[in-house]
């Protein structure tokens, strides 16, 4: 690179221009050329990439690195606004980047016609999400095109699944976006950032086997949220045949505990009532930095499920993780998503059971009823091995709620397949169900071995139905909660009405109640309104295969309440 810059600048020094403009464009070119080359000379040289064992130099943090210039990475005050598509994930995502960029001098603001720099964090699952997001961007390119001179550049970046997937269609639409950046890329963000002010474009999608921003501590983009996630794994080695999560977000790789613990223990101090602890596959957990001596005993899969990747052996498994989070933190009620059938062994279960503070709902993807699909998708189970997990569940927590994702007309599914699905939902009955029709997705295994052959106003049809099917079955679990007592987190005002309130119960669903003064505790004399953030006992009175509706009782907490 030396001898190249040597070269170089001696034959610009010899070429004679006539015009005066060139011969003051050279010169200019000729001091950034001996800038370059004295940098050059202060920076590593080849035998310190060679060095090798004992020899290699360390290179700590603080030390100053001359050929960098790090303050040309801060963002000296520049307002960014954020655009978050999909799942809980990304809005988890969202948080690691703003406390990157904060560290970094950046400001965010919630007017995105003050913005200096456009954040889009995508999702690549579905087909329509993906369209959604296209048609933001061009917006956003028009905001560019009409940016007043004044205010200076505006820069769009697209971040997360989809800026991987689709890095290179994203560069084609000329200047539509400046940065690229996959999900394990947000560290370089500031510095992509800064090379892009410019006008230029820059992407980083390289994805990672160890990086789980656990050195990051995530800042919350709404400071009044009484709510929460927390991301403890990364990644996913599963590799379902419709899934396009392992080739955007990387492999499997779990978040240290001790960094876990921390970010629990800081939220449970700010007042955050309620936790869900993220992954694409969060009960295959398992922290392999641990001693030995701290690690859970091995536990094999249920017979009827397999994987397609080899276990794990070792480490701190997610039910030990899920107990330590429910100890230190024994005021705040723990969720967690998104978990995968295959890995549901029975000290988990009683994790759940056992803890107050552990929320007795679990999200049971099931996809599809029929073994046969459930075989071309690759979820490593039967349905009969499912519905053996569903029964097992529900004798160790009776008062289990269950949630569920299905897809309709996936790669060849036969009218009898998608009965199977519809028998599915009919017999487990879940209180709340994410229902899709199938979209292929490239560099999934569907799209390499697969046609995606079910006709699209089938697919509608069947997506209805299976719709009919799940609220017939929501209704009539939800019925069982009238008369009930339920404690339900306040989380705001209802949409419908300034005098109503809504908040959430142990099994995830919707509760909405009038606005009250209620007891402090039960037979109180004194009364206190109602807040977000509150613990409340409510009687409920009303339901449908949506919401429930209740008379609100009095004041409580996690540590008193009692059914």
């Amino acid at each position: 690179m030396k001898r190249f810059i040597h070269n170089f600048g001696q034959a610009a020094r010899e070429f004679k221009p006539r015009s005066s403009y060139w011969r003051r464009y050279l010169t200019t070119q000729n001091l950034k050329l001996d800038e370059l080359k004295n940098n050059l000379e202060k920076g590593p040289g080849l035998k310190e990439f060679l060095v090798v064992g004992k020899d290699l130099p360390v290179i700590k943090q603080t030390d100053l690195i001359p050929y960098l210039k790090p303050d040309e990475y801060s963002g000296q005050g520049r307002k960014v606004f954020f655009e978050v598509y999909g799942c809980q994930m990304n809005v988890n995502d969202t948080e690691v980047v703003w406390s990157i960029l904060n560290d970094n001098k950046y400001i965010k603001c919630d007017d995105v016609k003050e913005a200096d720099v456009i954040l889009v964090v995508t999702c690549a699952v579905r087909e329509g999400a993906e369209q959604k997001i296209w048609n933001r961007l061009k917006h956003l390119h028009a905001m560019k095109r009409n940016r007043s001179k004044r205010k200076g550049p505006l820069q769009v970046g697209v971040l997360g699944c989809m800026a991987e997937r689709l890095k290179t269609q994203l560069l084609e639409k000329e200047q539509w976006v400046d940065v690229i950046a996959g999900p394990d890329s947000y560290k370089d963000l500031p510095r992509l950032l800064a090379i892009t002010k410019s006008g230029a474009s820059a992407v980083n999608v390289l994805l990672s086997l160890d990086e789980t921003y656990a050195d990051i501590m995530p800042v919350r983009l709404n400071q009044d949220a009484v709510t929460s996630f927390v991301s403890i794994m990364r990644g996913c080695d599963n590799m379902c045949s419709y899934c396009i999560v392992p080739f955007t977000r990387g492999r499997e790789r779990s978040r240290q505990i001790s960094s876990i613990e921390n970010e629990v223990r800081a939220l449970s101090e700010k007042g955050i009532k309620e936790i869900t602890l993220l992954g694409q596959n969060v009960n295959s957990y398992r922290d392999l930095s641990t001693q030995p001596e701290v690690t859970s005993r091995e536990t094999k899969l249920a017979p009827g499920f397999r994987t397609v990747y080899k276990t794990k052996v070792g480490g701190v498994r997610f039910a030990e993780l899920l107990e330590r989070m429910a100890t230190i933190a024994p005021n705040v009620r723990f969720r967690f998503t998104s978990p995968h059938p295959k890995d549901f062994p029975d000290e988990l279960l009683q994790v759940i059971r056992n803890n107050k503070n552990i929320c007795k709902s679990i999200h049971l993807p099931a996809q599809s009823g029929s073994s046969t699909v459930l075989e071309r998708m690759r979820r490593g189970y039967t349905r009969e091995a499912y519905l053996d997990l569903v029964k097992n569940i529900r004798d160790l927590i009776p008062n289990i709620c269950l949630s569920s994702d299905f897809i309709c007309g996936f790669c060849g599914e036969t009218d009898e397949e998608f009965k199977d699905t519809i028998s599915l939902i009919r017999q487990v009955k879940y209180n709340v169900a994410y229902l899709f029709a199938y979209s292929m997705r490239e560099k999934t295994t569907a799209h390499r071995r697969y046609k995606d052959d079910v006709a699209k106003d089938v697919k509608i049809e069947r997506l209805k139905e299976m719709v009919v099917a799940y609220r017939e079955g929501a209704e009539e679990l939800h019925r069982k909660f009238i008369g009930e007592k339920q404690l339900i987190l306040i989380e705001g005002k209802s949409k419908r009405s300034e005098q109503e309130l809504y908040g959430r119960n142990d099994g995830n669903i919707k509760v909405i109640i009038p606005s009250v003064n209620l007891p402090l505790h039960p037979g109180s004399g004194e009364t206190k309104s109602i807040e977000v953030g509150d613990f409340i006992a409510v009687r409920i009175n009303e339901t449908n295969s949506q919401v429930l509706k209740g008379e609100p009782l009095y004041h409580s907490s996690l540590v008193e309440f009692e059914p």
